[in-house]
């Protein structure tokens, strides 16, 4: 382990949030890594969360579905609560790298944020919350800068396999890439798929704001980035397509923002030409789209009004027909679920003026991993900790607040992920 751990500061990684229902399975990961690793550089981490009794049963449920008895006794558990701000910083002061696994982060991840910033441990979680990430950014990247102090929002499904997918394109493409159609299908088994509520929340809570977000974009004060080439155009709002042979919808979640964000990094701090990204994901076929269009019109007129969010997020499964329940999908559910993130890019070939003409190349490439919430989004945030330990030099400038693309372009991150549960690969593009 390049970082080294200190008597005043123990552990490479603090898991908070380790009895969540995400946490618990980032608990098991990070045990399978510990053990993974050469003893003399031996990863040395700790639990965190408001109940000491919670934790230590999380402890013995990862013990006993990993075969190591060992974490029963080795393992430290920290008492830590977000509304207690002297408990996050004594826990801020004891590790370099915290995993925060407590959502929905635009009611909790502030507090650990800030006294991630202050005590000078870098900062990792899996948020989808757009408003959360950019309001970090603007807020905190001065400030993490200034100590130092790394803030990676977005390190799991949301939004690595599209952020990091993007960098892969671009790394294959042989010539000046401009644009990118990113198309997501999730395949699951018999018993189906489905999402935990916490999820869910963070959702009807982000739609219900979606006007604080445009606000709140304005006080960046950015230019837009240059459109290099043709310019995308949109497809509709729900179409069939050709690509995934199922019809289609714009993808509602963080990837957009995160790869706007990484694409701007890249053309400011690096004078890289910014690559267009539009997002969609597949629905099924037209008896999806019947019910996409009757709940949807549904979840909009709910979410304007408090009652309307109050059930909404007290009957999770019955508004989102069963795809969100209370207690998460099952086992069965998570081995039995994977995905695809396929990328269509378009460009011009080395030597070929963009300013001239209309892109003459192209290229397909394939994010696929395992069941994206709970396999996917554990192995990425995981191992994007343990790049930012290993790697931290090659990390840009010396702390802020970043995109994952933005902070690992430059690391062996893709490698990593190549060898745990997300695999990157050039596709024939037909």
């Amino acid at each position: 382990m390049a970082a080294a751990v200190t008597s005043s500061r123990p552990y490479h990684i603090i898991i908070f949030g380790a009895t969540g229902f995400t946490g618990q399975f980032v608990v098991e990961e990070v045990a399978r890594c510990a053990a993974e690793s050469p003893d003399g550089s031996r990863l040395k981490w700790a639990v965190a969360g408001r109940s000491r009794q919670r934790l230590g049963e999380v402890l013995t449920k990862a013990a006993e579905r990993l075969s190591m008895p060992e974490l029963r006794t080795d393992i430290e558990i920290i008492v830590a609560d977000v509304s207690i701000e002297e408990s996050l910083a004594i826990m801020c002061q004891q590790g370099l790298v915290i995993l925060n696994c407590v959502g929905p982060y635009r009611f909790f991840g502030e507090p650990v944020v800030k006294a991630c910033v202050e005590n000078g441990a870098h900062y990792l979680d899996i948020c989808g919350e757009p408003q959360f990430l950019e309001r970090m950014q603007l807020e905190y990247h001065t400030k993490a800068l200034d100590k130092g102090v790394y803030v990676i929002g977005s390190c799991g499904f949301d939004s690595i396999p599209a952020d990091l997918g993007i960098l892969y394109t671009q790394r294959q493409f042989k010539g000046t890439l401009t644009a990118v159609e990113g198309f997501l299908n999730i395949t699951s088994g018999p018993a189906g798929s489905s999402g935990h509520d916490a999820t869910w929340q963070s959702a009807v809570h982000g739609f219900a704001d979606s006007g604080s977000l445009r606000q709140l974009r304005k006080k960046f004060g950015q230019k837009p980035l240059p459109v290099v080439g043709a310019k995308v155009k949109k497809r509709g709002f729900v179409f069939f397509s050709k690509e995934m042979e199922q019809y289609a919808i714009p993808f509602m979640g963080s990837d957009p923002s995160v790869v706007r964000r990484t694409q701007r990094h890249l053309y400011e701090e690096d004078h890289q030409s910014p690559v267009q990204y539009t997002a969609y994901v597949g629905i099924g076929g037209p008896f999806s789209v019947m019910k996409l269009f009757c709940g949807g019109l549904l979840f909009w007129f709910m979410v304007k009004f408090s009652l309307g969010r109050k059930l909404l997020t007290t009957f999770p499964s019955f508004f989102s027909f069963g795809l969100f329940t209370k207690s998460g999908p099952t086992m069965k559910q998570i081995e039995d679920t994977c995905f695809s993130l396929t990328f269509f890019g378009e460009g011009y070939s080395e030597g070929t003026d963009p300013a001239q003409g209309r892109p003459n190349t192209k290229i397909c490439t394939q994010v696929i991993g395992a069941e994206p919430g709970y396999v996917a989004t554990v192995s990425a945030i995981v191992q994007a900790a343990l790049t930012l330990l290993n790697e931290l030099h090659s990390l840009p400038r010396r702390g802020g607040v970043y995109t994952p693309g933005a902070a690992f372009h430059k690391t062996s991150l893709i490698e990593r992920l190549q060898n745990h549960s997300i695999k990157f690969s050039v596709k024939s593009y037909d």
